[in-house]
């Protein structure tokens, strides 16, 4: 299996446009713009832990040594949050059963992308686990919402379907990821008082921003 092409599933490069198709979709077929709003609300939060985690430790050293625990997987979170949601809306036409088949196997892809993550080595077990559990939260927490009150999505035609599919479709031929790493490390750089970002290697006491074990150390040591 290719897991370098299987993780660029959960890139932001194909993700964010995703859950902006996601709004538009929610404005245009939900019955109601509550539902658009739940799910700004709960992405949005998703986000912003993704993003706050990730700085805490490049600018802060905010981390743990012994979870090896740099910040929550962007690619995990993101893919647990979107593709059942996105696959859910995309479903509107199919029956019940066939719905829910197609959702999980939305949480069964953002579950190989997790593993992706393990598999080429860019994050460790804790970060993908905190992504994952992050996501399926956000997602389970908003198709539950729907749920039970029944919101109903109407039903996208074969030629508007195939236009939504056509933007993803686009992004993963091109395959080109997103520079999200070196972005946030530049927003660390101006927000923390350090010359660079703390890395894995700092966590572990290998790199030259290696802290003390003293009561000051930033780097959590549970």
């Amino acid at each position: 299996m290719n897991w370098h092409w299987l993780t660029f599933f959960g890139d932001s490069t194909l993700l964010l446009p995703c859950a902006v198709l996601i709004v538009i979709l929610l404005l245009w077929k939900a019955d109601t713009r509550r539902t658009c709003l739940q799910w700004l609300l709960l992405f949005g939060a998703a986000g912003a832990v993704v993003v706050v985690s990730k700085l805490a430790f490049m600018g802060w050293g905010v981390g743990s040594r012994l979870y090896d625990f740099t910040g929550f997987s962007g690619h995990s979170a993101l893919s647990a949050s979107i593709w059942p949601v996105m696959i859910w809306i995309l479903t509107s036409r199919a029956s019940r059963g066939w719905r829910l088949a197609a959702v999980c196997g939305g949480y069964l892809l953002a579950l190989t992308i997790g593993v992706s993550r393990l598999v080429i080595h860019v994050h460790s077990v804790s970060e993908v686990i905190a992504g994952l559990a992050l996501g399926f939260t956000i997602s389970t927490s908003f198709l539950l919402m729907q749920y039970s009150r029944h919101t109903a999505i109407r039903h996208l035609s074969y030629g508007q379907l195939t236009a939504v599919l056509l933007l993803p479709l686009m992004l993963v031929i091109q395959g080109k990821k997103a520079p999200t790493q070196g972005l946030l490390e530049q927003i660390a750089l101006t927000m923390a008082p350090v010359e660079r970002v703390y890395t894995r290697a700092d966590l572990h006491g290998k790199g030259r921003l290696a802290l003390p074990n003293s009561g000051s150390a930033r780097i959590a040591p549970q």
